[in-house]
């Protein structure tokens, strides 16, 4: 979260009619690389009182931080009472892989989900949503305060962007965009201006009979649709989890060793001609797009690793989570050929990397 402010005030000529601000700054969203931007009421967004429940079952694993002051998670007014509006933005991270690129599902080679295979997405929207901030600034002619959040704040982000009709929550739990599926990545900018919030389309068909990504999950963590049990789920296990991967959820995580992306490749919505992305923040670093060797993970030394993901998300699970996940990978692959890289890691003095 990052607080915005702007000491200079705009000058009255670039004052605009309050009716077309909100035309204006989903403009002003568009200009900065947003691939949509949509005002929701400052309230409680759609079905929040499930997330008590959702916490109750133990759906959130080890993530502890989630149970403190879940009403401020559910109430954006109870997490700052001088706001009026919410701004959704989304920014689309889609890069399809190239004809020449290796196969994913070759079992000796890892799999990252697709918005790790570039830059953090905090280093790059957080940035822009407070640029947008100062330019809601100019437009209304006043300093206007407000908070920026990118993913690590208490705000639910998905319920927020579908119920202002930035689309629909699927039953993977992920927002959903009619014409451009579900690769989106969330912002939110709380303004102390009240805007009119955007209204949901009507008759829009959702998921329907589809069931398609609870069929592709290979671990159950969607068996109850619309409920992501995270605590079962492949991204949860391989970047938020510390500790031992429960043992009979290993031989299902396959090769993947940073996220999943097994729901959103099978969602209908995602197997249309989607544009890719334009933004170079996006373009791969992780060698061989996203799929390198898994014998070439587990070699890396601390240093190595520093090179490889230097400003990626994957440094959120520290060398020691990244090589966790690879021997548990290498299980799978089940190749003798394993067998050298994973003695010579078993002598670290890390008890979850050795006892994994």
């Amino acid at each position: 979260m990052s607080q915005h402010s702007n000491n200079a005030t705009p000058s009255p000529s670039s004052t605009v009619n309050s009716s077309e601000l909100p035309e204006l700054i989903k403009l002003a969203a568009s200009n900065l690389g947003f691939d949509f931007a949509v005002i929701a009421p400052y309230q409680p967004p759609p079905n929040a009182d499930r997330f008590p429940e959702w916490i109750a079952h133990g759906y959130h694993g080890s993530m502890s931080w989630m149970t403190k002051h879940p009403e401020r998670r559910m109430d954006p007014r109870l997490q700052w009472p001088g706001g009026k509006s919410i701004l959704s933005v989304g920014m689309n991270y889609h890069r399809p892989l190239p004809p020449d690129a290796p196969n994913p599902d070759d079992p000796s080679r890892g799999r990252f989900a697709r918005y790790a295979w570039g830059l953090d997405y905090h280093d790059l929207i957080l940035p822009r949503l407070k640029a947008l901030g100062r330019t809601i600034d100019y437009l209304a002619g006043q300093q206007i305060a407000s908070r920026a959040y990118v993913d690590t704040g208490p705000l639910l982000e998905r319920p927020i962007a579908a119920g202002a009709g930035a689309g629909f929550i699927g039953k993977h739990t992920l927002l959903i965009h009619w014409r451009h599926g579900s690769y989106f990545l969330l912002g939110e900018l709380l303004l102390d201006k009240e805007l009119a919030p955007d209204i949901p389309k009507k008759g829009i068909i959702g998921c329907g009979g589809c069931h398609k990504c609870i069929d592709a999950c290979p671990t159950g963590a969607l068996d109850d649709p619309y409920v992501n049990q995270s605590n079962r789920c492949i991204s949860y296990l391989t970047i938020e989890h510390w500790g031992a991967i429960p043992h009979e959820l290993r031989s299902r995580i396959g090769n993947w060793v940073f996220g999943c992306d097994l729901c959103q490749e099978t969602c209908p919505y995602n197997a249309r001609n989607l544009m890719p992305t334009v933004e170079p923040f996006f373009e791969p670093r992780i060698p061989d797009w996203g799929v390198p060797k898994l014998l070439d993970l587990m070699a890396l030394d601390d240093q190595q690793f520093r090179t490889w993901f230097k400003g990626s998300p994957v440094k959120r699970s520290k060398r020691r989570g990244l090589l966790r996940n690879v021997a548990v990978a290498l299980g799978n692959w089940g190749s003798d050929e394993a067998i050298p890289a994973l003695a010579e890691r078993s002598e670290e003095h890390t008890s979850e990397l050795q006892s994994h």
